[in-house]
């Protein structure tokens, strides 16, 4: 694959995709950078522009952000004062044009195939997930270390959830010497946890433990701790949430009770913006070839 003959337009997102423009530009592509106010951050090499039409003409790629979307109907573009309508975007997209994207909705989809849009979901990639963990986990702790008033050392920690974040995040307290409790269902999930010295325990056991951590991460994408796990909380642990939208926590009933939590979304981009702009260029680039192998056998 030569990647300087494509032409790649990187719209909106935050610093992650600002180093994500300027990394393409570093590798000798031509790269436009849609509606980052925050000129800074954004190299000498991206053509900086909020001329959607003229970019995406020129454009063979068009890389959207991570989220794309936070209520489907706008562009998740927080380096922006301008509002940017999806409706707008998308007509402004030729067909044909190689679109990618994080989190793609439902919604997100049947709207940008109304236009003739298909995109690709480059969160959904296992290399990506992978590689995303890691400064996710380092934001997860290091955000910790912060509002803690103790070491993590030898302090009971409770991980909730054995995905490939859940187990970033064990590995990590478990290396700073902390007594980590990682709680999943699977037998597996449970066979990995012991494998990696933590405290494996079913996640129906939860409300019997739950009286005995300083600090809980939850990675489940479920509101597992509700009023009946909240009630018995110290009520100076420290309860981190990395979960995407609803959440895991009952924020109302953990306000109510004075525990203090923190709902800590999109970390990559706020631990380490250029790590998780390299792992989003190293995922693009993966894509982008796979689909011009395609292309290739499907020729022959």
């Amino acid at each position: 694959m030569l990647l300087k003959n494509h032409v790649f337009s990187v719209v909106g997102g935050d610093l992650r995709h600002a180093h994500l423009a300027n990394s393409l530009a570093d590798l000798g592509c031509k790269v436009f950078g849609l509606f980052f106010d925050l000129d800074a951050y954004i190299s000498d090499s991206v053509i900086k522009t909020a001329d959607m039409e003229k970019a995406f003409a020129e454009s063979d790629v068009i890389i959207l952000p991570l989220p794309t979307t936070l209520d489907n109907t706008t562009l998740n573009s927080s380096m922006s004062s301008e509002i940017i309508k999806l409706e707008e975007l998308f007509s402004s997209i030729p067909c044909g044009t190689c679109v990618l994207g994080g989190m793609i909705t439902p919604e997100l989809s049947a709207l940008g195939a109304k236009y003739g849009v298909v995109i690709t979901d480059y969160f959904e990639r296992e290399e990506f997930k992978i590689l995303n963990a890691i400064p996710t986990a380092e934001g997860a702790v290091a955000l910790a270390m912060e509002e803690l008033p103790c070491t993590i050392f030898e302090r009971p920690c409770a991980v909730i959830g054995c995905g490939r974040t859940g187990r970033a995040i064990s590995r990590l307290l478990h290396s700073m010497g902390a007594d980590v409790f990682t709680f999943a269902r699977k037998q597996s999930d449970l066979a990995w946890i012991r494998s990696c010295g933590c405290h494996a325990v079913h996640l129906s056991a939860l409300p019997l433990s739950a009286d005995r951590f300083d600090l809980i991460i939850n990675t489940a994408p479920a509101q597992l701790l509700c009023e009946e796990i909240l009630t018995k909380l110290k009520r100076d642990c420290l309860v981190i949430d990395i979960s995407s939208k609803p959440g895991g926590v009952d924020f109302e009933t953990a306000k109510q009770l004075g525990i203090r939590t923190i709902w800590a979304l999109s970390l990559p981009g706020k631990a380490a913006p250029l790590t998780a702009g390299e792992i989003i260029k190293d995922t693009v680039i993966n894509i982008i070839s796979e689909l011009e192998q395609q292309h290739s056998s499907a020729l022959c």
